[in-house]
């Protein structure tokens, strides 16, 4: 699955619309997407949202989709 995962670069900092940034992520959960995003990343998740069918495809033609890989033991 590709998760869409919307954050904020800092944790400490109140969280704002006009900052809130995207990565794309392929996992096999919602659970372990989260997992890997928290254990690399110093990053504050606002939302993860499952993409599939007409909204993965919207996502691939209309903005700057990149999956982003991590690699962690843990999240296995």
């Amino acid at each position: 699955m590709i998760y869409k995962v919307l954050y904020q670069k800092d944790r400490i900092v109140n969280p704002r619309r006009e900052t809130t940034q995207t990565l794309y992520i392929e996992a096999e959960s919602i659970v372990t997407a989260r997992t890997l995003v928290e254990q690399n990343t110093p990053y504050n998740i606002e939302l993860i949202q499952e993409l599939a069918g007409n909204s993965l495809k919207y996502e691939q033609d209309h903005a700057d989709f990149k999956l982003t890989s991590f690699t962690s033991k843990e999240a296995k």
